[in-house]
């Protein structure tokens, strides 16, 4: 199953609609839906992508970035169901969310998480056959 670009965007509009207003303070630059994939380069071509990211820029300010390339790429990969498909984008955000209140509140608690997750993964592709 597939989305297209435009029902993404729909989607996390919905989506982004359920948090609470105090998610959206100081994100100045809102949530971007970016039509590329973004492989994460740390392994295999086409196995790995990043679905989003939380930027802090000095000029641009706060936003968060959405990779609708890249949970197409993974939609294609694993066969999501339309279940899946919402699972992942609602996931993908709120974990971007998570990353932008951290911030605000000067806690990293997410990224030390993210970097034992990523730290695990890279075990494992160095142990696969």
């Amino acid at each position: 199953m597939e989305y297209t670009f435009d029902q993404v965007a729909d989607l996390l509009d919905e989506m982004a609609e359920t948090f609470p207003p105090v998610f959206f303070e100081q994100l100045n630059g809102g949530i971007l839906l970016q039509e590329e994939a973004k492989p994460d380069p740390m392994f295999p071509e086409g196995e790995v992508y990043f679905m989003g990211e939380y930027v802090q820029d000095s000029y641009l300010g706060r936003y968060i970035n959405l990779y609708y390339g890249s949970f197409l790429a993974s939609a294609r990969n694993e066969s999501w169901s339309e279940e899946t498909w919402r699972e992942e984008l609602y996931t993908t955000l709120a974990h971007e969310f998570t990353h932008h209140v951290e911030s605000l509140a000067n806690a990293h608690g997410l990224d030390d998480k993210d970097e034992e997750e990523l730290l695990r993964l890279l075990e494992k592709y160095r142990d696969a056959p």
